[in-house]
């Protein structure tokens, strides 16, 4: 066996693993997610590209149950697989892309839009992101001049909140706050973890001192 392509499917099994794992903890953190919490709040946040409501995060929802079977069936097959592959000399070195196979079609299942901030982190596209590994977020005012300006009409005059993590393989990624009340409590909520901010928005006197005074 090659150690190449048992190194491929060795890690796909546990990639399987570890994102479905993940996706549970989300869904039971989000439960008790500090915001957002009432239909206002979940109301102020779109989901970039989409530009929806961010959607709660459930077990009765049809990704999740994709996922959820998905991937105990993936793990049957493959096991089944492996099997065969030690007792014979039948699949060979396909067996191994297999697992990295099965991880790709999971992952392309997409997940409704949602955004959350939980007592240790966020959630983000229904992954939870530890606080720790988050590098640091930043929010910039949507006037006339920035790129999300007229994508749609909720946008305009908002607030993009973007967050870098400390893992490069893991992209940038951002949602819109329509309020500023609610831009408030999220700031209030990421800072309170330590999380480092970068803010680029232009307001009145007062909300600018309010961030200056939180450091």
């Amino acid at each position: 066996m090659s150690i190449l392509f048992a190194a491929i499917f060795v890690i796909g099994i546990y990639c399987l693993i570890r994102d479905f794992i993940n996706l549970k903890k989300a869904i039971g953190l989000a439960e008790n997610a500090l915001f957002p919490v009432t239909e206002e709040d979940f109301s102020s946040v779109l989901i970039a590209g989409e530009w929806k409501i961010a959607s709660r995060l459930s077990k009765r929802t049809k990704s999740y149950r994709i996922v959820k079977w998905g991937t105990g069936a993936a793990l049957i097959v493959l096991g089944a697989l492996l099997v065969i592959a030690l007792f014979t000399d039948w699949l060979g070195t396909y067996l191994f892309s297999s697992a990295y196979l099965f991880y790709m079609l999971l992952s392309a299942v997409k997940h409704p839009g949602n955004f959350f901030i939980v007592p240790n982190g966020i959630i983000l596209h229904s992954r939870f992101i530890s606080s720790s590994d988050i590098e640091e977020y930043s929010v910039e005012k949507i006037v006339r001049w920035h790129a999300l300006y007229g994508l749609d009409s909720r946008v305009n005059n908002g607030y993009k909140v973007s967050f870098d993590f400390k893992n490069k393989l893991t992209p940038l990624d951002y949602v819109v706050i329509t309020e500023k009340k609610e831009l408030e409590t999220v700031t209030e909520l990421l800072d309170a973890q330590g999380i480092h901010s970068k803010i680029q928005i232009e307001e009145p006197a007062a909300w600018a001192g309010f961030k200056e005074d939180k450091g």
